[in-house]
């Protein structure tokens, strides 16, 4: 027998939050500096293959 049946339905425990979003609605530190470092990175990439097209059509 289940003591609670909430948790059997796949529904979220009483006083849990969900984990992408803190207390107050905003995410965490870490998220906003991996999203800026995936950005950097990313254009950094962009940029290498836009340089070497360049370079290897002349």
């Amino acid at each position: 027998m289940v003591e609670n049946p909430a948790a059997s339905e796949g529904t979220q425990a009483p006083g849990t939050a969900p984990r992408a979003k803190n207390e107050e609605g905003k995410f965490p530190k870490g998220i906003w500096i991996r999203l800026f470092a995936y950005l950097v990175a990313g254009h950094v990439f962009a940029g290498f293959l836009y340089l070497l097209f360049e370079v290897g059509a002349k």
